[in-house]
């Protein structure tokens, strides 16, 4: 069984929304199991454990959830070595363009080293059903390549 992590932030209620939806659709996949976890909760040893990670947040002046960056602050010197090309995708509500968080986000990912799989999923302004279809899509996609060994 492959297991794919979901680690958010959300303080509008926008982005849990979005990662809701990864859930859905990733949770499609039955041999995969999926953990969603606010970024605060979320340990090194359930990054280490888990086959691939969604990075959820929202944008905040143009740069991702401080609650985020403290979990990469927290994994990111312990996981070298551990976490090798682990794939990863990532989920954004921007009221900008959420290009800058995107940004930061996949500069420190690469730094793990982990492995994008997916180009980045920005949704700007009010989370909409065809956002949320996006987002299931993502995660359905997402837990198939890893049931099949594609990621």
């Amino acid at each position: 069984m492959k297991r794919l992590l979901v680690v958010y932030h959300s303080q509008s209620g926008n982005t849990e929304k979005l990662v809701r939806a990864v859930v859905r659709g990733a949770q499609c996949e039955s041999e995969v199991e999926v953990e969603c976890r606010r970024a605060f909760d979320t340990s090194l040893e359930d990054l280490v454990a888990c086959d691939g990670v969604v990075f959820g947040t929202a944008e905040y002046n143009g740069y991702m959830s401080g609650a985020l960056k403290d979990f990469f602050d927290r994994t990111f010197y312990p996981a070298q070595e551990r976490v090798t090309n682990k794939p990863y995708a990532v989920v954004v509500s921007a009221g900008n363009d959420g290009t800058i968080a995107v940004q930061h986000i996949e500069r420190i990912a690469r730094g793990y080293p982990l492995k994008r799989i997916a180009e980045p999923l920005i949704v700007v302004g009010i989370v909409d059903e065809s956002a949320e279809a996006r987002c299931e899509e993502l995660g359905e996609t997402f837990a198939a390549g890893l049931a099949y060994g594609i990621f």
